[in-house]
């Protein structure tokens, strides 16, 4: 019997966690302010993990560790990809830590496994996983996302690829956790409504070693969606071309496929093809011109989703404390500052939904050379894109949630 995903969630919340956290009233406002950053130092994760924290750091020391005239300190902790130690690790940093903010987690299944703990004990949370209903129909009303949902990248791929490509049958395959799933879906969605065709699903173990059996069992189709997270889609791309395959099949990919931190290690195998994110090393936004070349410089590669994840949540976070006059230890007030953010970030502008989901640009984007390295270049933007794209508000979350079954997959191939 298979478990979803809110079971497991369900089922890591029951692991003995007490609600000893000291109530924000009781907490001194002269001290330094402390985030607790969630993030993946090990595992199959881990390459994005560590951009995270890099870029944060970077982002607190471009202002010499202030906020609203108050010292930061930095919290990280090392979930590891797991749900359990994710839980364990928010704990820590609540109660022992004493932290006044989190951001993160990393992944999905992380954020589902720490929602009933940060609803009870009020944590004002900057999110950088996607799982999807975390601002929609179970909203939490202490969780603010400026990256993305899972899907909300992929709605407007899925419609280019139907409209402006002319993709009539394609295939979808992605690591087999919340953040693939949701990804697929809500192209999925989209692909098909535009009059396309899924004719074959796949979701590999975030841990398989090979994806081998993966590819020599593709049937035929125009083009492949990849949802892949951390370096699984540049592993599954080696092996796609291995097999002869990128002459004979289109490869498009989600935010994560081709990540800015993995194209350092791709070759011509990566060139043309065509990715859609929320976030460009190539983007043009002022603040991207002072971040993406400081972070070149130091790591000797370009930032991508993970990177770009935390420095524009220090952003969100700073406009935020700023508003508050650096009252962190109000967490209503904070967290009414936080959904109230409106501000120009690395990603372009910045504003939030009434869930708590960012309303901002997405950007297509191909591989091409510049100065000898692979870069996502931006060759088209949908300002403005909301979480539910245009289907509208009441009709999107009358549906059930993006998932492995929804929506139905009526054009699979036996």
């Amino acid at each position: 019997m298979r478990i979803s995903r809110r079971e497991f969630a369900s089922g890591v919340a029951g692991i003995g966690l007490s609600s000893v956290v000291a109530p924000y009233s009781a907490r001194a406002a002269d001290g330094p302010i402390r985030i607790g950053l969630l993030t993946v130092k090990t595992g199959a994760l881990a390459s994005g993990g560590i951009d995270m924290e890099r870029a944060l750091i970077m982002y607190l020391k471009e202002r010499d560790y202030m906020m609203a005239g108050r010292k930061v300190e930095l919290v990280t902790g090392d979930t590891a990809g797991v749900p359990a130690t994710a839980r364990s690790k928010t704990q820590e940093m609540v109660e022992k830590n004493d932290v006044h903010c989190l951001i993160g987690p990393l992944a999905a299944f992380e954020a589902l496994a720490i929602d009933d703990y940060i609803r009870q004990n009020k944590i004002p949370t900057l999110s950088v996983a996607a799982a999807e209903d975390m601002t929609q129909r179970s909203a939490n009303p202490w969780f603010v996302r400026a990256t993305s949902t899972s899907s909300q990248c992929a709605h407007p791929l899925g419609e280019y690829a139907a409209k402006e490509l002319k993709y009539k049958k394609m295939i979808t395959i992605a690591d087999d956790i919340a953040y693939g799933q949701e990804m697929c879906a809500g192209f999925q969605r989209v692909f098909e409504d535009n009059g396309g065709q899924i004719v074959q699903k796949l979701f590999p173990p975030l841990t398989v070693p090979d994806y081998g059996s993966y590819v020599a069992q593709l049937k035929s189709a125009d083009a492949i969606f990849l949802g892949f997270a951390g370096s699984n889609g540049f592993r599954f791309l080696r092996q796609f071309v291995d097999y002869g395959l990128k002459d004979k099949m289109q490869v498009i990919g989600g935010m994560t496929a081709l990540d800015e931190a993995v194209l350092r290690n791709m070759g011509d195998e990566a060139l043309d093809i065509v990715t859609t994110c929320w976030y460009s090393a190539e983007l043009e936004a002022k603040p991207n011109q002072t971040f993406a070349p400081a972070f070149r410089k130091e790591f000797k590669y370009d930032p991508g989703f993970y990177a770009a994840s935390t420095y524009v949540n220090g952003a969100v976070l700073e406009a935020a404390v700023k508003a508050v006059n650096g009252k962190v230890e109000d967490r209503p007030a904070l967290m009414a500052a936080l959904r109230a953010t409106n501000v120009d970030t690395a990603r372009g502008p910045v504003r939030f939904d009434d869930l708590g989901n960012v309303v901002g640009n997405v950007y297509l984007r191909k591989v091409t050379r510049k100065d000898g390295r692979l870069v996502n270049s931006v060759f088209k933007t949908y300002p403005d894109v909301s979480q539910f794209w245009t289907y509208g508000k009441e009709a999107f979350l009358a549906s059930p949630v993006y998932s492995r079954e929804f929506p139905p997959a009526k054009y699979l191939e036996k």
